[in-house]
């Protein structure tokens, strides 16, 4: 004879279990959670949204996309689906759907710091360096201890040959993230072109410290 579950068979409840397994790491089992309250209050758009953060997790990008589409399907204006469904056509390498998907967010919701800097980053990406460091000063607009933005920005003005520039975003994003090791990697970088020859040597070393893998990139154009 089964066991039965002592679980109330509401969605709620199951909602609720399948973000502590969510938060757990166990993106498996948050996902039957997310079937069930699914099954039990179909038009429940935050659960599709859950279970396609999960499933993004797992590496399953089409079906968290499918999620995401069934979550905005159901709430039009909702920013967290539109967001995370960016982030999933950006690992997928489609950055112009994600651009698009980053451009519904800050439609919906203008102070996304991080709507902002992902986006350009797919600007980036596609080689519109000019278009991503107007998304990086909103973004640091907005946040101004945002490192990343930072960084990203530096790598965005070294790609058109704005040096001095770069080197100065590196400057903050380090001293607002003293473990960002591609920072002081490609604040080396910035400083050779300049000429300061000793001063990229020394950034280098410290980004291979940090990040023993930075060894194989050290002269690798920023990313």
């Amino acid at each position: 004879m089964s066991k039965k579950s002592n679980l109330p068979d509401d969605a709620e409840t199951y909602h609720n279990r399948g973000n502590a397994k969510f938060k757990e790491g166990d993106c498996h089992g948050a996902i039957a959670d997310y079937d069930r309250t699914i099954e039990l209050d179909p038009d429940d758009a935050k659960a599709y949204c859950n279970q396609g953060k999960a499933k993004f997790k797992e590496g399953a990008y089409d079906d968290a996309i499918a999620d995401y589409d069934k979550a905005i399907e159901l709430k039009s204006d909702y920013v967290e689906a539109f967001y995370h469904r960016g982030n999933a056509r950006f690992t997928q390498r489609d950055y112009r759907g994600a651009i698009v998907d980053y451009s519904r967010a800050i439609e919906f919701k203008l102070d996304d710091a991080f709507a902002y800097n992902f986006r350009g980053y797919a600007k980036y990406k596609l080689g519109d360096p000019d278009g991503a460091i107007a998304d990086y000063d909103r973004a640091i607009e907005l946040k101004p201890d945002f490192a990343v933005a930072y960084y990203s920005r530096g790598n965005a003005k070294s790609k058109l040959g704005d040096h001095a520039g770069a080197k100065a975003d590196y400057d903050l994003a380090i001293a607002l993230n003293s473990g960002l090791a591609k920072a002081y990697n490609n604040r080396g970088n910035a400083k050779f072109a300049l000429g300061d020859h000793d001063g990229a040597e020394a950034d280098r070393k410290r980004a291979i410290e940090l990040d023993p893998a930075l060894k194989r990139f050290v002269d690798s154009e920023p990313d």
